[in-house]
């Protein structure tokens, strides 16, 4: 059962909540005991991909092909019971779960977990449904690993994803918000008016558009950031004011630099520190490639030299950091939005770098 639960959080997504494990008789033929639990799982896959990963685990730990129509031993049964309020009807692929109102031991695990989650069908709660069933009694000293014990990154109070540009940080901001109840604090480039005019022509644009940013940067972080949600559990931005120290050294001339830095460094010292700054670091190569895949049409004449400038300027800073909690982490390789491994190792990257501290 371990073994299973670690294979669904590798493929399919992070286990967020597991119930009790309880032992039952083999129902319809003589056997062993089974062990059944109910685990709650967020994943970006569809309900088909879903099972389709569930199959092919079962098919790996050994579950074979039944012989016929009645009840028999097996080495894993992986069932889904529900997918958010889903309907589907399909020859194999039925949710909710056509039996799951009818066995105890499918109901009281699952209402150890979504006890008030209403049957999209029924229009019943799990436990109102459960109510109706003789219940179990066997339980079982197991414990399913959850994710969240594996990965803390909870533990954190806020975390500062950077990357240049194209490197994901976005992407993978949204995925630990929503995997472990973080507050999401996300740039708002797209409402910025002088972007598309300073990809335009840099020359005449670079000083409104840096300024708009360090001004937007640091109300968008002294209001976010600095205030507590109690309905979340930490926060997690997508940069760090620190990129508009590298980003307008690169675009602004020496004496524009240098006025803007001043002021930077007034706002600086007001900032909550992130107590851990993450760095995506990606090759000029695959950074243009993500761009040219995400279409955003100002950003379809970046240069190569332009992303290398910007690269040199993070490498520079993260050299030369002092204050801040630095993790560079390359993902020229990884793909942490369609590649569930992918994910993990980020996640595992960012707990050592917070455990060695």
């Amino acid at each position: 059962m371990i073994r299973a639960t670690l294979l669904i959080e590798q493929r399919l997504g992070l286990i967020i909540a597991a119930g009790s494990v309880y032992e039952v008789p083999a129902l319809g033929f003589d056997g062993a005991s089974f062990l059944n639990t109910a685990i709650l799982v967020h994943t970006s896959k569809t309900a088909r991909e879903s099972l389709d990963i569930l199959q092919e685990i079962e098919r790996e730990m050994g579950r074979l092909p039944k012989k016929g129509d009645s009840y028999e031993d097996r080495s894993i049964d992986l069932d889904i019971l529900l997918y958010d309020q889903q309907v589907i009807q399909e020859s194999d692929l039925c949710i909710p779960h056509p039996h799951l109102q009818d066995r105890n031991f499918v109901m009281q695990p699952l209402v150890d977990i979504a006890y008030d989650v209403q049957h999209p069908v029924l229009g019943a709660t799990m436990v109102e449904l459960a109510s109706a069933l003789q219940p179990l009694e066997t339980t079982v000293a197991l414990e399913i690993p959850l994710s969240r014990k594996r990965y803390p990154i909870h533990q954190l109070n806020f975390i500062a994803i950077e990357g240049n540009i194209g490197s994901g940080k976005t992407s993978l901001t949204h995925k630990i918000a929503a995997d472990f109840n973080a507050k999401q604090v996300l740039e708002r480039f797209a409402d910025n008016p002088f972007l598309p005019l300073f990809y335009e022509d840099k020359e005449r644009y670079s000083f409104p558009l840096e300024m708009s940013f360090l001004a937007d940067r640091y109300q968008q972080l002294s209001d976010d950031v600095a205030q507590q949600d109690l309905f979340k559990e930490f926060t997690v931005a997508d940069y760090y004011v620190i990129k508009s120290l590298i980003f307008s050294k690169i675009t602004l001339d020496d004496e524009e630099y240098a006025l803007y830095k001043r002021l930077f460094n007034m706002m600086y010292k007001e900032l909550v520190k992130p107590d851990l700054y993450v760095y995506l670091y990606q090759t000029e190569e695959r950074l243009l490639q993500n761009i040219k895949t995400r279409g955003r049409e100002y950003e379809q004449n970046i240069q190569a030299s332009y992303l290398s400038q910007i690269q040199q300027g993070y490498a520079e800073f993260i050299r030369s950091q002092r204050e801040l909690n630095v993790k560079v982490i390359d993902v020229t390789d990884l793909d942490f939005v369609h590649r569930q491994e992918d994910y993990l190792k980020l996640l595992q990257a960012i707990v050592e770098k917070t455990t060695d501290e």
